[in-house]
This record gives structure tokens, sequence and C-alpha cells, in this order.
């Protein structure tokens, strides 16, 4: 099994800045995909960037230009740099790990930390 420890989330004012980490422990699989994803009240989780162990990226529509994905794999450490944030990026944003192993696809949710942009 896989865990998953966030950390970074808080207050900001629109235009400023926040680093999340997200830290994985346990059977951690050499390939592997992790991220983050965001839920706003009312709304339904949502992409926010993910990448792979080769470094691949994705990122979301509403956040490519002003946020950056990175990770660490000796630290199985994910990080999301976000810049210029807006009101709109308030909600809870969560960590997911996931590989596939022998045909079998593993995924796990963070607990969630909280974002929360003013105007």
């Amino acid at each position: 099994q896989v865990q998953l420890g966030e950390s970074g989330g808080g207050l900001v004012q629109a235009g400023g800045s926040l680093r999340l980490s997200c830290a994985a422990s346990g059977y951690i699989f050499t390939i592997n995909i992790m991220g983050w994803y965001r839920q706003a009240p009312g709304k339904q989780r949502e992409l926010v960037a993910v990448i792979r162990s080769n470094g691949s990226t994705i990122y979301g529509d509403s956040v490519k230009g002003r946020f950056t994905i990175a990770r660490d794999n000796a630290k199985n450490t994910v990080y999301l740099q976000m810049n210029s944030l807006k009101p709109e990026d308030t909600g809870v944003y969560y960590c997911k790990y996931g590989d596939l192993n022998a045909g079998r696809v593993y995924y796990v949710w963070g607990q969630g930390t909280q974002v929360t942009v003013s105007s």
C-alpha cells in the first residue's frame, strides 16, 4: 500500500503564490504517476496537474502557464508551485498516486489540503 502526506495549503491573496508538497511512502513502483486534483464547493473534482515518473506532465487548462508541477523521484515527492493565484483556484487540493503493475491499476488519494485565495 501507498500512503500520501500533503502539505502547503493555506490562505493567500489573489496574485500570490503557494507551494504544495505530497510525499508518498510505502510500496512505490518505479513507474508511477503522481499529481494534484482539486474540488471546489458544489463542483466536481478536476485535474490540476500530474507528472509521470519519466517527467512528462499534463496540466488542466485553467492552470496552464501559472502552475508548475515537479517531482523528486529519490524522495517520492511531488511539488505544485502555484503562481498568480485567482479566487477561482480556491478549493481542496488532493494528491493522487497511481501505478500499473501486472495489469492491475492501483491508485490512492491523499486527505486533501485547503487552498483559499481571497480577492
